[in-house]
């Protein structure tokens, strides 16, 4: 690329090389086809004749959204599917997409939430006794949400 070339930048508008929308994401050439594979649906570059992809400001948003939940939120890529077909791509690009259910429970939230009381501030106040209840209910919580995990583990392996 010449350095006359290099200073031109392009439109928001105007559709992207594989190269340039990888740089302008920061990522690899390989992970941009890889997502594309993985997701379909939101990223469809436009194939020229000679196999080249030509990414559309649409697909940018996509893999830029794909970007923010893999990369900075710790989804996996099913995960990001998942949330991106339930909640869309203006509510993750905009910061609004929520993970987990929204309003709902879930044994991993509830026994996060009776691990923290079991080790907050009135843990300190209570008695031996109520300590060690608050101790066993959070081991059960968690006996529990084992046992479930390997059953789902299980039933996958089958």
């Amino acid at each position: 690329m010449t350095a006359t070339r290099a200073r031109v930048e392009k439109s928001a508008k105007a559709f992207r090389s594989i190269g340039e929308a990888a740089a302008e994401l920061g990522l690899e050439t390989h992970v941009l086809r890889y997502w594309e594979s993985k997701f379909p649906r939101e990223v469809r570059p436009v194939k020229r004749a000679d196999g080249r992809r030509l990414f559309r400001p649409q697909d940018l948003d996509a893999l830029r959204a794909i970007q923010i939940l893999v990369h900075e939120r710790g989804l996996t890529l099913k995960g990001a599917k998942a949330l991106m077909a339930e909640q869309g791509l203006k509510a993750v690009l905009s910061g609004a997409a929520t993970l987990g259910s929204a309003g709902g429970t879930s044994p991993a939230r509830d026994l996060q939430e009776t691990v923290a009381k079991a080790f907050s501030a009135e843990m300190a106040t209570g008695t031996d006794t109520e300590r060690q209840e608050r101790l066993a209910d959070a081991l059960n919580g968690l006996t529990d949400l084992k046992a479930r995990l390997d059953a789902l583990r299980d039933r996958r392996a089958a």
